[in-house]
């Protein structure tokens, strides 16, 4: 297997180009290179030329509707009393029609009922916190990184920068068994910390819910480096008594993306299984996966991952909706797997002292863009609105026809904001925040929710974007019928997405919600 290429630390803070949706290329990704200030004038024009667009094929089908519908209320209203009659007669003495067309319409109805999607209700989620006295402030981590004996000066100096430029602060946790002096990672530790997080996450959501345990149907747990056996669904059936009929799956080796694909499993699920409730438990074991070696592009891991968990409750019975917070609009899930440069940018092995790590390659934001493309390709007909789709198609079909350099440097990007009201951006680490607020030309406040999760938390993995929904929440920023865009990366190479819509506005639970005696300190500047 090739080695794959070390990263810098200089690629936490500058990375190399993406490409951007849409085919076109980032601009440099220089730190110290300064972009020229826009038109304002000109963009202001074009700001309000493209909102009445907007407006206008949105709203298209609507202002067709009206006046013919105004034209069937004109003519009803001239229809007379004996008109009425006469189509009362010809239905009285056409019996065998009208039982054929309500035969039709009975089994139409049957069918389409029978048939359709059975929508997904989140009723609830909690994020599980960790005790103050695992916090792990970056001068402690460090001073134990010395202590332990492990690394040479230059691992050391290299952590050092890695946390300098990372986006973390000093209120993260690590597990117990790291906190010790060497640290002192077991399977009992390992398994210490997986109940201390998934039983702290799923406590709070059956409280919170008023859940029983054997009412759930569905239990979908993902955790991508620690698998062990008994497997910690099971390990969660135990702890809870659930019921002998439940349908359990545990994914493992999926990456930090592996929450939403847990969310399309279970809903998957929900369509086959009727009155359901389905809970999901997503999060990541550090004690036993810390790497102990001196290869760089091995040690960004320690530096960024970080204790988190997250537990969910699914819902497909109609009459939850009341009690719901959200719908499952979509899923869209994106695999580059078959591409070896993307099979092995992160990528877990020994390194020459035969010490277990995960490598992350320097080519991994590019591989992470690409997926990124073609992720909201597929996603972006599903959401975006008809303006959106209509310029995105006349510019490509433009680009072909014409061949304008101009044209070609300078194609249209659809306008994500139009779709969703609130990003949760997986919290990777600062560079993949800064790209994609860069690719999807998104607003500082956009990615507000992803940089304040990083440094109150860090990287979580998985559960990273239901933190960052959790903060959206302690802000009280959502509102009945806003959309929110999670997407997270993941080993593979997988780049998922899933789309949520607010069923009414929505306060933070108390005892889910980890951000409710802090969150008034954030947004912290200048992260």
């Amino acid at each position: 297997m090739e080695e794959p290429k070390e990263v810098s630390p200089e690629a936490v803070e500058t990375v190399s180009p993406v490409d951007r949706p849409g085919g076109f290329q980032s601009s440099s990704s220089s730190s110290t290179r300064r972009l020229p200030l826009p038109d304002l004038l000109q963009s202001v024009k074009l700001k309000y030329v493209k909102l009445g667009y907007h407006y206008l094929i949105t709203n298209l089908l609507t202002l067709v509707m009206v006046p013919l519908f105004l034209a069937i209320l004109v003519e009803a209203g001239r229809t007379s009393p004996e008109d009425l009659r006469e189509i009362w007669s010809s239905l009285r003495y056409n019996l065998v029609g009208v039982i054929v067309c309500s035969g039709f319409l009975v089994f139409a109805s049957t069918v389409y009922l029978l048939t359709r999607s059975r929508s997904c209700y989140l009723l609830d989620y909690a994020c599980y916190r960790p005790p103050d006295h695992l916090r792990a402030p970056a001068s402690r981590f460090l001073e134990h990184s010395r202590l332990c004996g492990n690394f040479n000066d230059s691992a050391l100096d290299f952590q050092r920068k890695i946390l300098e430029r990372s986006g973390l602060g000093d209120d993260t946790y690590f597990p117990e068994a790291m906190h010790n002096v060497p640290p002192s990672p077991s399977m009992s530790a390992a398994k210490e910390e997986a109940e201390q997080v998934m039983f702290g996450a799923l406590d709070a959501l059956f409280k919170s819910t008023g859940t029983r345990p054997k009412d759930v149907g569905i239990l979908v747990v993902n955790c991508s480096l620690f698998n062990p056996t008994p497997s910690l669904s099971a390990m969660i059936v135990n702890r809870y008594k659930l019921r002998g009929n439940i349908q359990t799956y545990n994914l493992g080796g999926m990456g930090c993306s592996a929450g939403v694909i847990a969310i399309d499993l279970a809903k998957d699920l929900l369509q086959v299984h009727r009155s359901t409730l389905a809970v999901i438990v997503s999060t990541e074991n550090i004690t036993q996966n810390w790497y102990f070696g001196n290869r760089k592009s091995m040690l960004i891991p320690n530096c960024l991952f970080r204790v988190g968990g997250s537990a969910i409750l699914l819902s497909n019975r109609s009459t939850d909706k009341i009690r719901a917070k959200y719908r499952l609009l979509h899923t869209v899930r994106t695999h580059k797997g078959g591409d070896d440069g993307a099979f092995q940018c992160v990528y877990q092995e020994q390194d020459e002292e035969g010490k277990v790590g995960v490598s992350l390659s320097k080519d991994l934001m590019a591989i992470a863009g690409n997926a990124l493309k073609t992720n909201i390709t597929t996603l972006g007909p599903l959401v975006l609105p008809i303006s959106e789709q209509l310029l995105f198609f006349l510019t490509l079909i433009t680009r072909n026809i014409f061949h304008n350099s101009k044209i070609k440097k300078k194609p249209y990007i659809p306008d994500f904001k139009l779709a969703f009201e609130h990003f949760c951006i997986h919290a990777g680490g600062r560079a993949v925040i800064d790209e994609l607020e860069k690719n999807l030309q998104l607003l500082p406040s956009d990615v507000e929710a992803s940089r304040m999760t990083l440094h109150r938390f860090g990287n979580t993995s998985s559960s990273s974007i239901w933190y960052e929904l959790a903060y959206t929440e302690a802000k009280g920023r959502i509102r009945n019928g806003h959309r929110i865009w999670q997407i997270a990366f993941g080993s593979g190479f997988k780049c998922n997405s899933a789309v949520w819509q607010a069923l009414r506005t929505v306060q933070p639970t108390h005892g889910n919600n980890p951000w409710l005696d802090c969150v008034d300190a954030y947004p912290i500047p200048a992260v």
